[in-house]
């Protein structure tokens, strides 16, 4: 008897908790995580080609956003970006960008 319970439990356990990691992610949280992505990899390809984080700064500032709060982030990113001794390509910085803001997202949820 002893031995059953003690195997049940892990799998009663496993069972419990695999449903709570498997939840996805809603629509809204991709896209503002793969938005965010792309705005971190424009800002390192103007990084890498020597454009300066005021020039940066000032083309964001020409950009049309969907939403109010975009504009502010995508400073933010992009100052961040700048700040970073990262010589990574564009590519990767969007998909880092990407993984990290969906495992915040999945943490928080």
């Amino acid at each position: 008897m002893r031995n059953l319970l003690s195997a049940l439990i892990p799998v009663a356990l496993v069972s419990v908790a695999a449903p709570a990691q498997a939840k996805e992610l809603p629509a809204n949280d991709r896209y503002v995580c793969s938005w965010g992505g792309g705005t971190a990899a424009r800002a390192q390809e103007l990084k890498l080609s020597g454009v300066s984080l005021y020039a940066a700064r000032k083309k964001i500032q020409t950009y049309t956003f969907n939403k109010s709060w975009m504009r502010m982030m995508a400073l933010g990113i992009t100052e961040q970006t700048y700040d970073s001794p990262s010589r990574f390509k564009p590519a990767a910085v969007r998909e880092s960008f990407y993984k990290d803001c969906v495992r915040y997202k999945m943490a928080h949820k």
